[in-house]
């Protein structure tokens, strides 16, 4: 455990560093300080304490200092005594006691300002620990730390880009655990064995079952407005390429330069108006005439 620094030596951290011996609570918030030192003369009350308790000044004018600008150091807000330092026989160390300052500076709001202040066993002088700017509960601290293959979003990788896949990625399995699924294509299974073309790794079940539902829910999809208003599905078009191995009756490729859809994978029951069975209707303007019709423009006299 940190000791307090002898005499006239300060030692401070940039703002809003978090001194590693406060306790973190499960909130990330600082905890609380402990109880303030109880006055003079008071029970429990002891000489030190009360000199580290008084040394308010000194804690502001540090403050001061590491913020540049007395402005940015505001009221005292308390003193709260820290736990003893004790060496290993257990002989005390030292007393520290903590001061906290309202904090001014722009862009921190609810934050303030943590002077701790020493004293060396058997000196009547008192230093200074460290200084710095701590969150309170109505701090706006920044969100968690995200790790960056987290953070990524479909369409973030751009030309020169590399995106390597984690060890642990759940739509990759090793080869050797899983049938590939181009093994069902045997023209494609024999050329890869002649060539020495195996894969390390292959796409898991679950990496293939997340490519279909994202593929059908996509631009290219059963839902999407080109498919609901086309004359037939892909899965009957004679410009559809299945995909081989496993997802062979689910998706598939485009081959139709006409197509809105050409060299994309489609899914089996998406279409479009170029298919390849799509005839014009020839349309009878005609009028055809299904019921009664009266002239009432005019009219007849009959007489007796």
């Amino acid at each position: 455990m940190r000791g307090p620094r002898t005499s006239g030596a300060r030692g401070r951290r940039r703002p809003g560093a978090v001194p590693a011996r406060r306790p973190i609570s499960d909130n990330g918030r600082v905890s609380d300080f402990l109880p303030p030192s109880p006055p003079a003369g008071a029970p429990g009350g002891d000489a030190a304490g009360d000199v580290l308790t008084a040394a308010v000044e000194q804690a502001r004018a540090a403050a001061v200092e590491t913020a540049g600008d007395a402005g940015l150091v505001g009221e005292h807000l308390g003193a709260g005594r820290e736990p003893e330092l004790a060496g290993d026989g257990a002989a005390v160390l030292g007393e520290a006691v903590t001061h906290t300052f309202a904090s001014a500076l722009p862009g921190y709001v609810g934050w303030h300002w943590a002077v701790t202040v020493a004293r060396v066993p058997g000196s009547g002088e008192v230093t200074v620990d460290e200084v710095v700017l701590l969150p309170g509960e109505q701090a706006l601290l920044a969100p968690a730390w995200v790790p960056w293959h987290e953070r990524l979003r479909p369409g973030d990788l751009s030309v020169g880009d590399v995106l390597p896949a984690t060890e642990d990625d759940p739509r990759l399995v090793p080869a050797y655990t899983a049938a590939d699924d181009a093994a069902d294509d045997p023209e494609g299974a024999v050329a890869a064995v002649e060539l020495a073309l195996g894969r390390e790794r292959v796409m898991s079940r679950e990496g293939r079952i997340e490519a279909v539902e994202r593929w059908s829910a996509g631009e290219f999809g059963p839902r999407a407005p080109m498919a609901r208003q086309a004359p037939g599905p892909c899965g009957t078009c004679g410009f559809w390429l299945p995909l081989a191995g496993s997802l062979r009756g689910r998706l598939g490729a485009c081959g139709n330069a006409y197509s809105p859809a050409d060299g994309r994978v489609v899914a089996v029951d998406y279409g479009c108006g170029a298919h390849s069975q799509a005839t014009l209707v020839v349309r009878d303007d005609t009028e055809v005439v299904t019921s009664a019709r009266y002239d009432t423009s005019d009219f007849d006299v009959l007489t007796d």
